[in-house]
């Protein structure tokens, strides 16, 4: 699918279709500090980070997901990755504006970590802006949901801080990294707030 191989570059970041040109560079932003990944579940080595790559490429195959390879423009390292999944397309009647007219009507953003180096720098909110972008105004998606384990407070407080609404506990939603069932944070952007959102994205990336 041409719609889910994209590249989306930005002033400090690129987002780049992931593949396995990119496992030595994932491996190398992995290994940089392990303990930063506590509720997040991030590849160790080459083995997990092949075998990592190649499960995501196969959701991208099978048009479920938009796996990335975050890459610093300045030296071209890779420093983690994030992906678009959980897509949504409705069943729009015939008749209705939105069939045939968009790519996605609602989807999620997760799977993202990223090294040491990168952590209370403009790189995450870069991230997310390139992503809502492109959801909102190319897809022109109705909803993006961004859910965190509930015990990690710093995750939760940067969502919030991007303008992402809590919308209630999800219990025991997905596996958690430690391997137990986590309850989920659920926080959603709606199309009609992006562009505050948006704004708000922009104040925060040119704040000195």
């Amino acid at each position: 699918m041409g719609t889910l191989n994209l590249m989306l570059t930005g002033t400090h970041t690129r987002l780049e279709p992931l593949d396995r040109r990119h496992a030595d560079g994932l491996v190398a932003a992995a290994a940089a500090d392990p303990s930063l990944y506590q509720w997040s579940p991030v590849p160790q080595g080459a083995r997990e980070v092949t075998e990592y790559i190649d499960a995501a490429v196969a959701s991208r195959e099978a048009g479920r997901a938009v796996p990335f390879a975050i890459v610093r423009i300045s030296d071209g390292v890779v420093i983690g990755s994030t992906r678009f999944w959980n897509l949504e397309r409705w069943p729009w009647p015939k008749d209705h504006p939105r069939h045939g007219g968009h790519v996605v009507d609602g989807c999620e953003i997760g799977y993202t970590w990223l090294t040491r180096s990168t952590i209370r720098t403009i790189v995450n909110t870069e991230i997310k802006f390139l992503m809502l972008t492109h959801a909102f105004e190319e897809w022109r998606a109705l909803r993006v949901c961004l859910h965190t384990d509930a015990r990690n407070t710093r995750s939760a407080a940067a969502i919030e801080r991007i303008g992402g609404k809590f919308e209630g506990v999800l219990r025991a939603h997905r596996i958690a990294a430690d391997t137990t069932a986590r309850d989920s944070l659920r926080f959603s952007i709606l199309d009609a707030e992006w562009p505050a959102v948006a704004q708000k994205l922009r104040r925060l990336m040119h704040r000195p």
